[in-house]
């Protein structure tokens, strides 16, 4: 008579390996948001948006300007969250109203 085979132990059962997390889930974007208003004239928008985002040339900021004036409000950068607290309190200085929004 044989014996029953004896069970072999199995090797442990390990986690696959953490997943590093992508820039958008490290540094998830917000969009800063231009409203528009009836005090700022559309030269002294145009000029505080190429003064708060470097990231902005006249043709972009003139863009962001005539949607915001257009349509009520406009995008004027997604970027994380500290950077786009940044642009929003500059473009406060200039006395233009912007806000802060998950993307």
């Amino acid at each position: 008579m044989t014996s029953p085979p004896t069970p072999t132990p199995s090797a442990p059962v390990r986690d696959p390996a953490p997943r590093e997390r992508t820039l958008d889930e490290a540094l998830p974007p917000y969009r800063v948001i231009l409203h528009d208003d009836d005090v700022n004239e559309m030269g002294h928008v145009v000029r505080a948006l190429l003064a708060s985002v470097p990231e902005l040339d006249v043709r972009a900021a003139t863009e962001i300007m005539l949607t915001a004036h257009l349509q009520g409000r406009a995008e004027v950068i997604a970027c994380p969250l500290e950077r786009a607290e940044l642009y929003r309190d500059r473009l406060d200085s200039h006395g233009l109203t912007a806000t802060i929004e998950r993307a």
